[in-house]
């Protein structure tokens, strides 16, 4: 470590013990010490000073000792980046000060608005979708739900070659008892390396495949109309593919497939709606009032 870097790390350090100390006067009661001391400076870029009073919620009032020490130090250090960063910005390049402000207040309203906002949007939102409102929304845009990839449900199963009762898992790959499913996911949760039992999910074939000699089929949709079992292996381990239904890409996905999707849409309609709901009643409330109003230039 040069002489430099170690004597800034031994300033940042020395710094960093003030600062706690200093922290500590923050937390006091306004009437138990000099008010001067919280707005002690702490760090200098030129004429710009950060004061103790601005770190104020960096620090959690539970944090160690250590975890103090480093919140700290990383908002000092950040702090003098940015401000050797705008002294030399403004060094170089003609600043409009005027847009600055502008962009600036724009800028802590859309925060403000934005915090706002989602206050009323976790007050107001109704976040229950009936089955009805997903098929609903569902027929209505069909065009959005074409499959960009092929789907299948069925079982899959990664296991080594080395694993026993081979023939056994083969067999309850079509069960239909729930005692045979569960002993079948209790093999699998023994001996698999990777599997999927058959259930009404749908999921991607290439995905449920990968790293797999099954990856490697030419023409995965001509093996998906041929096949309803497939056995495969390589050096080391045996793949055992069971084939209940499959739907190819460029079809309309099943409705199961992109439930969690339409959920998704309508909750954000309806964020969206809130958002302009409360717009339109902070203006029409405000107007009522005569909060505002608009000159003529």
């Amino acid at each position: 470590m040069n002489a430099h870097l170690s004597n800034r790390t031994l300033l940042l350090g020395c710094l960093v013990a003030s600062i706690l100390a200093g922290c500590d006067l923050i937390r006091m009661k306004k009437g138990n010490g000099d008010e001067n001391a919280e707005h002690k400076p702490i760090a200098r870029v030129n004429d710009s000073y950060l004061y103790l009073d601005e770190l104020k919620g960096i620090v959690p009032a539970d944090a160690s000792k250590e975890d103090s020490s480093a919140r700290i130090s990383s908002y000092v250090n950040s702090w003098i980046r940015k401000q050797l960063l705008l002294t030399e910005a403004a060094k170089n390049i003609d600043i409009n000060e005027a847009e600055v402000e502008r962009k600036v207040l724009d800028y802590r309203y859309s925060l403000i608005g934005y915090e706002f906002q989602n206050f009323y949007i976790k007050k107001n939102l109704n976040d229950s979708i009936t089955p009805a409102e997903i098929e609903e929304y569902y027929k209505a845009h069909l065009d959005n739900f074409i499959l960009k990839q092929n789907i299948i449900q069925g079982c899959y199963i990664k296991v080594p070659k080395t694993a026993p009762r081979i023939q056994r898992i083969k067999e309850l790959m079509y069960a239909t008892k729930a005692s045979d499913k569960n002993e079948l996911k209790s093999y699998c949760l023994s001996f698999s390396a990777a599997y999927q039992l058959p259930d009404s999910t749908w999921i991607e074939f290439d995905k449920l495949t990968a790293n797999s000699p099954l990856a490697d089929i030419p023409n995965k949709v001509q093996f998906l109309y041929n096949y309803r079992f497939y056995e495969t292996n390589d050096a080391n381990f045996l793949y055992l593919l069971k084939i209940d239904a499959f739907k190819i890409s460029d079809n309309v996905s099943p409705i199961e497939f992109v439930e969690e999707d339409i959920k998704n849409i309508i909750l954000n309609k309806r964020k969206v709606e809130l958002a302009k709901k409360l717009e339109d009643e902070v203006y029409e409330n405000a107007a009522k009032r005569k909060d505002f109003e608009v000159f003529n230039p």
